[in-house]
């Protein structure tokens, strides 16, 4: 990255300047660059001497004018220059950001290729919404967000497995078990009542009518008794199906369904757990419980891992099954993506991690907050009867799976998002998802257009791309692989759909103000380059984030 390669020149001069006596020597603090909000002022800035002024004992524009002097040449350099109260401003070379075009293009769709992962082996788990409802809006952002991370940590070197995990065991699951046995006995017209803290939605009495369809009577039990343990079974296996079909309307698939009952097998990982942790010391017992000692290990409390009831709680599954991550399937990091209610479940997992022999810092936990739906501004009640929600693949069918994609990325997932459906489908300038998508179809078209006259980018020269939109646009073309190192480093795939808006806005701008294909051939042959460059990084960022890049609109 361009950017890289302008720090370290940034780095050798202050290196150069210690080394001729211009600046005394001292350890300098990591050399950083960032993009002035006004492009007069630069496309790179280097706060470096307001931040080491104290360590030369100089004024801060004294050190930027002796950095300046020492910057080794560099053909994307064209100018560097110092600015008030001490910042160095590094300007790219018009002809070599022209001739990126070309680097581009001949790249192809691939570009840009990074290597940030050097093929370490990574989990992403998402979604993992509780199999006793259909996934819904709020899972919807979930899903957008961990696909997308998946993508792009796949297409930067990173070995990326993507699991769902499914919570098919516990009391939650016992109670929708109870209350799909009662709806199931009502087809059969006994008077049974769902269980106090059920699941009274509809689908529950789908799911009693396919086992109906499917079995007959055959988990019927006498008056009184308990629910054949299978008839749950199957009613979590139906819901598993759905939810599948769900995400799979929203573009997005699993390489592995992890249940949780795999973990409590005997001699499986909840008991090797549970071993360790006493054989380590980590469990005492009090109250009739069985704890986790997690003060021990920085925690604010210790928490419960077996109830007085003899059940393990989800964090005891928790354990088991982050300890199956780490040391059973050997993943190097392990990037689980959960909603913001979740947030006080975070430091004692680490904690847990590191107690069972694993890196509890190679844990990263994204944080997504909630949803809101809106029409036209008005907010939608996400229940519209009791016991129904608005669910996921009411939204994708409404909207369609790219604005849904789209709209769930757009915020950044700490803040709470507002997702206004009309807008989303609305076919204008006004929808964000629509506006890029023009842009590649444009793109597409004048590419058609060009053929068919017989003109291509063959033979173009980049270095007549100097006009102001031009080089506007190239240089905009020059962020993607610094956007999607932001999106691996920070976890924030929030940046692709806002860099796409800024991407289509430079290029309706370069449409407008510059005619590709002109009576001069040689001048339409180098912006058609430009579009073939800039066409490859709108696919490409739209493809990061699972939505097609239309050829026609």
């Amino acid at each position: 990255m361009i950017r890289e390669e302008l720090r370290e020149l940034v780095e050798r001069a202050l290196a150069a300047a210690q080394e001729a006596g211009d600046l005394p020597a001292f350890a300098a603090p990591e050399v950083t660059l960032e993009h002035p909000q006004r492009p007069e002022h630069g496309d790179f800035a280097a706060n470096l001497p307001l931040r080491i002024q104290g360590l030369a004992r100089m004024r801060a524009l004294d050190v930027a004018e002796a950095l300046r002097a020492r910057v080794p040449d560099h053909p994307a350099v064209g100018e560097v220059r110092v600015a008030p109260p001490g910042f160095l401003n590094l300007y790219l070379d018009p002809a070599w950001a022209a001739d990126q075009a070309r680097a581009i293009a001949e790249e192809g769709d691939a570009w840009p290729q990074l290597d940030l992962g050097g093929g370490s082996k990574t989990q992403v788990e998402y979604v993992s919404a509780n199999p006793t409802g259909p996934i819904h809006v709020g899972n919807g952002r979930g899903a957008a967000i961990g696909s997308t991370l998946a993508a792009v940590l796949r297409a930067t070197g990173h070995e990326v497995e993507e699991e769902y995990y499914i919570n098919d065991a516990g009391q939650q699951v016992a109670i929708f078990a109870r209350t799909l046995y009662a709806r199931y006995q009502q087809l059969f017209g006994r008077d049974a009542e769902i269980p106090e803290n059920g699941y009274p939605g509809e689908y529950v009495r789908d799911v009693a009518a396919r086992l109906q369809r499917d079995h007959g009577d055959a988990f019927l039990r006498a008056e009184g008794e308990e629910p054949d343990a299978q008839l749950g079974h199957e009613g979590i296996r139906l819901m598993v199906d759905q939810i599948r079909e769900d995400l799979e309307a929203m573009g997005v698939s699993y390489d592995r369904w992890f249940g949780e009952r795999s973990l409590q097998a005997e001699g499986g990982p909840y008991d090797r757990v549970l071993s360790l942790l006493r054989e380590d010391g980590h469990v005492v017992e009090r109250e009739g419980a069985v704890w986790f000692a997690s003060s021990q290990l920085g925690e604010s409390k210790d928490n419960v891992l077996i109830r007085s009831d003899g059940q393990p709680t989800y964090f005891a599954t928790d354990i088991a099954y982050h300890y199956d991550k780490f040391i059973e399937r050997g993943f190097e990091r392990v990037i689980d993506v959960w909603g913001a209610d979740h947030q006080g479940h975070v430091s004692r997992v680490k904690a847990g991690v590191t107690a069972t022999g694993g890196d509890g810092d190679a844990l990263d936990v994204l944080l997504y907050q909630l949803v809101t739906l809106k029409r036209n501004g008005v907010v939608v009640p996400l229940s519209k009867r009791a016991g129904e929600i608005v669910t996921l693949r009411e939204v994708v069918d409404e909207v369609g799976r790219d604005a849904a994609r789209f709209f769930f990325l757009l915020s950044s997932a700490g803040s709470a998002m507002d997702f206004d459906l009309e807008l989303a489908k609305r076919q204008s300038d006004d929808n964000p998802v629509y506006y890029v998508q023009y842009a590649h179809a444009r793109i597409a078209g004048v590419l058609r257009n060009a053929d068919e006259q017989g003109l291509s980018a063959e033979g173009a020269e980049p270095s007549l791309l100097t006009h102001e939109a031009e080089q506007a646009l190239i240089r905009k073309l020059l962020l993607l692989p610094e956007v999607i190192e932001e999106v691996v480093e920070e976890l924030a795939p929030h940046r692709l759909p806002h860099y796409a808006q800024e991407l289509a806005q430079s290029f309706h701008v370069f449409y407008t103000q510059c005619r590709v294909l002109g009576d001069d051939e040689a001048l339409s042959r180098a912006r058609l380059l430009l579009l073939e460059a800039t066409r490859i990084a709108l696919a490409r960022t739209l493809g990061l984030m699972g939505i097609s890049a239309p050829e026609r609109m």
